[in-house]
């Protein structure tokens, strides 16, 4: 199995509206540097089903996220 990468594994699950709505509070969802910078706290959230607020992520994405950071937060 390869790396996961962000730009091709993780910043597809992120929905556009999940992105608007978090710049609202100093986070930029669609920047790597962002995202690797707060990764455990995201991957907290996701895992409590806490984000996004609409519609949690499935077991399966949340998963590949975990696996994300895991293997190095590749770019």
């Amino acid at each position: 199995m390869s790396a996961l990468s962000f730009a091709d594994d993780i910043l597809p699950l992120l929905r556009p509206g999940d992105i608007g709505e978090m710049e609202a509070y100093g986070m930029d969802l669609s920047s790597y540097e962002d995202v690797k910078k707060r990764a455990n706290d995201i991957y907290k959230r996701l895992a409590a089903k806490d984000m996004p607020c609409d519609k949690p992520w499935g077991t399966a994405d949340i998963a590949k996220f975990k696996r994300w950071i895991e293997s190095g937060m590749q770019p």
